[in-house]
Parts: structure tokens; C-alpha cells; sequence
């Protein structure tokens, strides 16, 4: 429910949590001051400080895009599929399927050796509209963005092996656009900061600079970015394969998992909706689309609970609803706050890397997650709850 609003700015600021740190606070007000906002910002409970804009929010404009507010991670956002596995089939197995799973899809900035993994009609598709639609400036990234879909990343990108409380196993990942989003981002984002100061245009902070869709720059974001959202959910598309086969091998000696149910949802995005009667441009940064009976996936940190919810079709929050626990701190106040003693005693049952490089991931450094889940009651209903057994960082 909505527990906090600002109404100090152009617009009002509905915050669906009162646990928000000041420099959130301060975010979200220079953002209320654009005169271009529609109705209203709407807050996520797991909102937190980010770059370039508050993580968590929502709000929407009709006639321009706001590229820094999108992010560099274009298109972000989580997978999951439900296997037909129960957990007892795993028994003693764990740490072997966390070590095939590592080697058979690339982390950190790694990519993959293996150009057939991308061959097919869905993917000559792709690239076939990156080489019309993306900018001349990084066309010749084609080959690293090829090699690159099926691949994890780092920072708090994971894949993960979970259960439900009757033992149906699950497969779940956290994955975005990779190296070419944050490309195309980069780019868009001078772009839109250069006709600021082009046309003498102040903006309330330089991050929220601005392109007008009806203009050539704003036009191609706009193409860009939809390109950049579909290499990022095939991304998460080829990396569900890879581990389903990963799963199916360690369970069966085979290379075949059957998918029972898969979600696919973006959490860093934008597209144009309808919202109170108009068509707008719906920017969503760490927020999924929770329509009425929308499926989408709200992780909780490493070692906690997870959630497949529907969406309840909440009009104040355009139809959106939280994308994880949201961080309680940052990654540099983690690591000399906890050690891996800590990261040993907060991750017990669960099979991952427990070293000083994981340290930021901590779910110490996470928001409660049954707190966030309690404060959107009116935004998502949890149809499955997920609990991890291996967890595999990026």
C-alpha cells in the first residue's frame, strides 16, 4: 500500500514503503520536477539510491525518453522455468550441478567460444535488425554481442537451482543486454545530454537529461532499446536451455529437460502502454509489469526466498510491482561491513561461493524480502514461493 507521498514537485511522488534513504528521497524530488512526467512517479518497496535514476521507480511521459532513467543494463530482468524434478533427485549432487552450470555458461565478462549456440532463424532475426537499427557507432560490436547472448555477467546477476515447499525443482536467472545495452545506453545518454546544452536546456540534474521522441535521436533510442530488450530476453532464453540440459544431465544422464511453466519478464525498461485513457511511454528502472494476471518474479537475496506473483492490475503503480528485495547498502559499505565468516553463516544450505568476491551479495545487504512482499499486497499475489539451493553469481 502506499505509505509515503511527496508533493513538493510538478508532480506527486507515491512511495509504496516508508523504509527509503535520503538520497532516494532526493532522486526521486529532482525527478518530480520535470514538466513532462504524466500523473504521477510511483515507488517500489524495494526502492534504493541507483545511478542515473532511483531503482524501483515508475512513471511515465508522452512525448519524450529519458535514457539514463532506462539505465545502462537495457532490458534487465529475470527467467524462471518449472522442471519436472523433485529435490530428493538431487541428493548429494549439488555442488557437481553448481560446477557444470559455471562451465557451461560464462560469467564476469566472459563470452562464449562457440558461434553454433547462436545459429538459427530467432537469432539470424536479432541481428539482422541490429545491423539495421543500431548506431553506426558500435555496429562493429556484432560479434561480441553474438557471442555474448547466453552469458550471465557479473555484478548481482545470478543463476540459480531452487525448490517449492513440495519439492518441484525450479531453474531461475537474472540476466540483462550484456556488454552492447550498456553500448547503446552510453551513446544515447551523451546523445540526449549534448542537445541539452545544444538548445541551452536545464535539466534538474544532468542525469535526467532528455530526447524528444519526435526527434531523429529520440526515434532511434527508441528503436535501439526495443532491440536491446529482445537480445536480453533471448540472452536469458539460451541460458535457461543451457541449464536446463545441465540439470537434466546431473538427474538423468540426458540433455532433455521438459519445461512445465517459464517466465520471461524485463525489469529495466520502457514501452508504450495505456494508462488512465492515454498512450504513454512507460519507463520501468527495477520494476516488473504486474497487470491483472500477469505472471513475473521478485527474487529475494542469496539464501532467502523467491516469489512467482501475479499481477493485481494496480492503476496507481501503472501496473508495476517491486523487482527484488532492493539493497539496504552499497556494495563498498558491504564489504567493510561483513566478512566471509558472514557470508559463510547468512548463505548455510545453500550451494554457492562463499570468498571475499561475494561479499557485496550478502543478503545482509538486501532489504528483508517478506517485508517488500507484504508492503505490495495490493500490487502482486505470490502463486509460488522458491527457496535456493545453488546459487551461482556473476
Amino acid at each position: 500500500m502506499i505509505q509515503k507521498v511527496l508533493s513538493n514537485g510538478k508532480v506527486p511522488v507515491k512511495i509504496w514503503t516508508s523504509d527509503i534513504e535520503s538520497e532516494a528521497l532526493s532522486q526521486l524530488e529532482l525527478l518530480a520536477q520535470l514538466p513532462f512526467i504524466f500523473k504521477h512517479i510511483a515507488v517500489m518497496p524495494d526502492v534504493h539510491y541507483g545511478k542515473g535514476s532511483t531503482v524501483g521507480t515508475v512513471f511515465a511521459t508522452k512525448d519524450v525518453v529519458i535514457p539514463s532513467t532506462v539505465g545502462v543494463d537495457i532490458g534487465c530482468g529475470m527467467a524462471a522455468v518449472k522442471t519436472p524434478y523433485h529435490v530428493d533427485q538431487l541428493t548429494g549432487k549439488l555442488e557437481q550441478l553448481r560446477k557444470y552450470i559455471e562451465n557451461s555458461v560464462p560469467v564476469g565478462f566472459a563470452s562464449h567460444k562457440d558461434d553454433s549456440l547462436v545459429a538459427g532463424p530467432y537469432y539470424n532475426e536479432l541481428f539482422e535488425e541490429f545491423r539495421d537499427i543500431i548506431p553506426d557507432e558500435i555496429k562493429g560490436l556484432e560479434m561480441k554481442a553474438a557471442s555474448q547472448l547466453g552469458t550471465l555477467g557479473g555484478g548481482n546477476h545470478f543463476i540459480e537451482i531452487t525448490a517449492e515447499a513440495d519439492g518441484t525443482v525450479w531453474i531461475m536467472l537474472h540476466s540483462g543486454s550484456r556488454n552492447i545495452g550498456k553500448m547503446i545506453a552510453e551513446i544515447f545518454i551523451k546523445k540526449a545530454q549534448v542537445m541539452m546544452d545544444t538548445w541551452k536546456i536545464t535539466v534538474p540534474h544532468r542525469d535526467l537529461s532528455y530526447l524528444p521522441i519526435s526527434s531523429r535521436e529520440g526515434m532511434e533510442y527508441v528503436l535501439a532499446m526495443a532491440w536491446a530488450q529482445k537480445y536480453a530476453q533471448a540472452n536469458r532464453e539460451l541460458m535457461l536451455s543451457l541449464v536446463k540440459k545441465e540439470l537434466a544431465y546431473v538427474v538423468e544422464g540426458r540433455r532433455y529437460c521438459e519445461s512445465l511453466f517459464e517466465v520471461n519478464c524485463h525489469h529495466n525498461y520502457m514501452s508504450l502502454e495505456n494508462h488512465f485513457g492515454q498512450n504513454v511511454y512507460v519507463t520501468r528502472k527495477g520494476a516488473i509489469r504486474a497487470r491483472n494476471g500477469d505472471y513475473g518474479i521478485i527474487p529475494g537475496s542469496m539464501g532467502t526466498r523467491s516469489f512467482i506473483v501475479m499481477g493485481l492490475g494496480n492503476a496507481d503503480s501503472f501496473m508495476s510491482a517491486s523487482h527484488g528485495a532492493g539493497r539496504k547498502m552499497s556494495r563498498s559499505m558491504a564489504r567493510k561491513t561483513f566478512t566471509v565468516e558472514d557470508v559463510r553463516t547468512q548463505t548455510i544450505g545453500v550451494e554457492c561461493r562463499k570468498d571475499s568476491d561475494v561479499i557485496d551479495e550478502i543478503p545482509g545487504a538486501y532489504k528483508d524480502i517478506d517485508t517488500v512482499m507484504e508492503n505490495e499486497k495490493d500490487l502482486v499475489t505470490p502463486i509460488h514461493t522458491l527457496k535456493q539451493l545453488i546459487s551461482v553469481k556473476g
